[in-house]
């Protein structure tokens, strides 16, 4: 309790910290969820979805990862990501190996339409840097802040195994 103590000394005189304005973690479900809902019309001709769209973006960056890595890097545990490998699987956009070593362990791989997927998406950024959501040096900081959270969220999070 002396912690909350010292907590409630720092807060500004007038400040209500149960108001929903003040919550962090409020502003960035909603940004989060309305950017998400803008991919919308640009993943949906390609048969992706936003998670989906991201998991091709890290298998672009580094193809034959392990399902654990490609959790670890997406933030995904195995219930989510399982059913969504499976998925772009079945559209001919990833392959899943199990290990020879470890049959434990499955490597995911790009298929020739997954690495073709990448140049149908090259637009996508710039459609979305488009909907005015940002200036482009707001953009950066605010990437570096959300960055410097997502570390700090993995390293005080036993169950992001690293």
């Amino acid at each position: 309790m002396e912690n909350m103590n010292d907590l409630q000394m720092q807060l500004p005189e007038g400040f209500d910290p149960l108001s929903l304005d003040n919550q962090i973690c409020f502003a960035l479900y909603v940004c989060s969820k309305e950017i998400i809902r803008k991919y919308g019309p640009l993943l949906d001709p390609l048969g992706l979805t936003y998670t989906s769209y991201i998991t091709m973006l890290s298998l672009w960056e580094k193809d034959g990862v392990t399902v654990k890595e490609l959790g670890k890097r997406l933030f995904l545990d195995s219930g989510t990501l399982t059913p969504l490998l499976k998925k772009m699987e079945s559209q001919g956009l990833i392959k899943r190996e199990r290990s020879k070593q470890d049959e434990r362990t499955v490597y995911i791989y790009l298929t020739e339409e997954g690495h073709q997927m990448k140049s149908k998406c090259m637009y996508v950024p710039q459609q979305m840097s488009c909907s005015n959501i940002l200036e482009m040096n707001e953009a950066g900081q605010l990437i570096g802040i959300l960055h410097n959270m997502m570390a700090s969220i993995q390293d005080d999070n036993p169950s992001v195994k690293k």
